[in-house]
């Protein structure tokens, strides 16, 4: 995969060179003309001084999970970062790779999915998780419990559960619906 690259011509004062509407070369601090033809950027330095340089594309971030991305902080600590994602990562499942990746070029941490949990066997039942508002919480140990259809008046958040919650509460064996927030 061959990545197209930019190239400029820069004074040694860290001016660029670039070129006024009437086609007059200046020189300015701020970035000026890019060309992807290497010769014509080397043909610009030697005609008005200066060197050229490659201008490359800021790497894209990797999307990592909420635990990779705590191992990756803790690597930029490390005496050795490189070792200390490997003993901290499976190296079988190609993860190390990932974060090694995310180390060098930077990283976001993704979303975590959320779904809405259906009641086996009760069309339009969902599980709720108790708000610390609930009078009733406390009596079943703060557990889901069913509601009839996702009221407008309830919050939507209520009705939402990651995979650790569903997993946590013993709700694997329901049908989910995953939940997209466009909103964000």
């Amino acid at each position: 995969m061959s990545e197209e690259k930019l190239y400029a011509v820069k004074t040694d004062e860290g001016e660029f060179l670039s070129f006024s509407d009437d086609g007059d070369s200046v020189w300015n601090k701020a970035v000026g003309h890019f060309e992807t033809d290497k010769q014509k950027a080397r043909s610009w330095a030697y005609n008005r001084g200066g060197h050229v340089v490659t201008l490359i594309e800021e790497p894209k971030k990797v999307v990592i999970s909420k635990e990779q991305a705590q191992v990756v902080k803790e690597a930029h600590d490390a005496i050795w970062p490189a070792k200390y994602i490997t003993d901290h990562t499976d190296v079988s499942n190609g993860v190390e790779k990932l974060l090694m990746n995310a180390y060098v070029n930077g990283y976001t941490v993704a979303k975590e999915k959320k779904y809405n949990v259906k009641v086996p066997h009760a069309e339009g039942w969902h599980f709720q998780k108790y708000s610390r508002e609930s009078k009733r919480g406390s009596r079943n140990d703060w557990k889901p419990f069913p509601a009839k259809d996702i009221d407008s008046n309830m919050s939507k958040d209520l009705f939402l559960f990651t995979e650790a919650e569903i997993e946590h509460y013993g709700l694997q064996d329901c049908k989910k619906e995953e939940v997209t927030d466009d909103a964000d």
